[in-house]
């Protein structure tokens, strides 16, 4: 078995270096993006819509990747994988769909789908902190 856990240790470094490299592409893609957003500026309108989509959809894919890059920091430190951080990413990546999403253009059934999956990834996220209160209350009386 420890070979198997330093295969996985190795991916997961892998993986790290992958994602950091990553991360610091869309952050210079989004450094990039705002400079050319401002340098073609118009008199009446500083951004206009679309633009501050793409800007607010870049920003929210770096702090995706943080937190990706944060959650195989932590199965390398600790050897195990957070479910609560999982559905942060996840509630970040859907908050990100929403902020680039057009509601003119979707169908209401996407909107639907979009919402409970919001609603499921938000009740996951409180059932997980709930049961760590708990535990952590009961571990604090014993």
């Amino acid at each position: 078995m420890t070979i198997i856990r330093q295969i996985e240790k190795i991916i997961a470094y892998v993986l790290l270096a992958l994602m950091t490299i990553v991360v610091i592409s869309a952050v210079i893609e989004l450094a990039y993006e705002i400079f050319q957003s401002a340098m073609n500026m118009k008199k009446d309108i500083l951004l206009s819509r679309k633009e501050l989509f793409g800007i607010f959809g870049l920003l929210l894919m770096v702090l995706i990747g943080l937190e990706l890059i944060a959650c195989i920091q932590m199965y390398l430190e600790e050897n195990t994988i957070h479910a609560d951080m999982m559905l942060l990413v996840a509630l970040t990546a859907v908050t990100r769909k929403i902020v680039i999403l057009d509601a003119t253009d979707t169908d209401p059934i996407s909107l639907f789908g979009i919402g409970f999956l919001i609603l499921v990834l938000s009740l996951g996220y409180y059932l997980i902190h709930k049961s760590k209160s708990n535990d952590t209350s009961v571990a604090h009386t014993q």
